[in-house]
């Protein structure tokens, strides 16, 4: 007869013997799931850094990380990355350009192109990033345009060192307006080209369509642009961590050029084209 204890009682993984399996499931495109802790259903629509992005019926999206917690027709599963599929075709870079196969980084050249802060650096290297290393292009960033004539000074360009330079809110009249104006009449002029798009903040470079609302909030002037924006949209604001999560989150829904704003798009390329000229 079946011995249900088999014949060592001491063998190992006798703990998991008889507890139920559960499923994998890759987390692909328009799979339908349910969130068994709250019961939110909703189509997969992509998948970022850990995290599965879901779409109700009423075009509501949510995110929540990969793993358990999920259920697909009532039964538990757990959500994993899908494998990536192979290009039928060319691939094309997040920027648009066609991606060049096993190619390796080109040395960095001597000319720079130089942005306001962190999160201006981490946007043009997610759409732009391969053409940069291919074209041996290094971003740095300045932590606000009012360091730019500092920074001209302690490290000065030339005709070899070209710098190429994004500000937010270039519009006529601001501050970055008089300060741009500045350069490009001082010494260093020739070998500098400073751009900018309109927006108080690169954050708004990101089309409100590719973060599902139909336009970025309003902030009343007296309070803090992108704490204000938080705040609009229900999201955590009290400290810089917050902000920084918000800013994952955003960044998160940014995969190609077509999810960026045309006032940036067209700065970028024509800053890359300054600096490798």
């Amino acid at each position: 007869m079946d011995d249900r204890y088999g014949t060592d009682v001491l063998a190992a993984g006798w703990r998991g013997q008889f507890r139920p399996t559960v499923a994998e499931v890759p987390a692909e495109r328009d799979v339908v799931v349910e969130v068994a802790e709250d019961g939110y259903v909703g189509a997969i629509v992509g998948t970022e850094s850990g995290l599965v992005e879901l779409e109700d019926r009423h075009g509501r999206r949510r995110l929540f990380p990969l793993g358990p917690g999920f259920l697909v027709d009532g039964r538990p599963v757990v959500l994993v990355a899908a494998a990536p599929k192979p290009a039928a075709g060319p691939r094309r870079t997040a920027s648009g350009s066609f991606a060049v196969d096993d190619a390796r980084a080109r040395v960095a050249r001597p000319s720079r192109i130089l942005v306001e802060g962190r999160h201006d650096a981490e946007l043009v290297e997610k759409v732009w990033g391969d053409d940069l290393r291919a074209e041996g292009v290094v971003v740095e960033y300045l932590e606000g345009v009012d360091l730019l004539d500092a920074t001209l000074r302690d490290d000065p360009p030339d005709a070899e060192r070209r710098y190429g330079v994004l500000v937010d809110h270039l519009v006529p009249g601001s501050k970055e307006a008089r300060i741009a104006q500045a350069v490009e009449r001082g010494p260093h002029g020739r070998f500098v080209r400073i751009v900018g798009h309109p927006y108080v903040d690169v954050w708004q470079c990101v089309t409100p369509q590719a973060l599902g609302m139909a336009a970025w909030p309003e902030v009343p002037r007296g309070i803090e642009w992108k704490v204000g924006v938080c705040r609009a949209l229900g999201w955590p604001s009290a400290t810089q961590a917050d902000i920084a999560h918000a800013w994952r989150r955003i960044l998160g829904r940014v995969h190609t050029y077509r999810d960026l704003e045309p006032a940036l798009l067209g700065r970028v390329e024509e800053l890359i084209d300054f600096v490798t000229a």
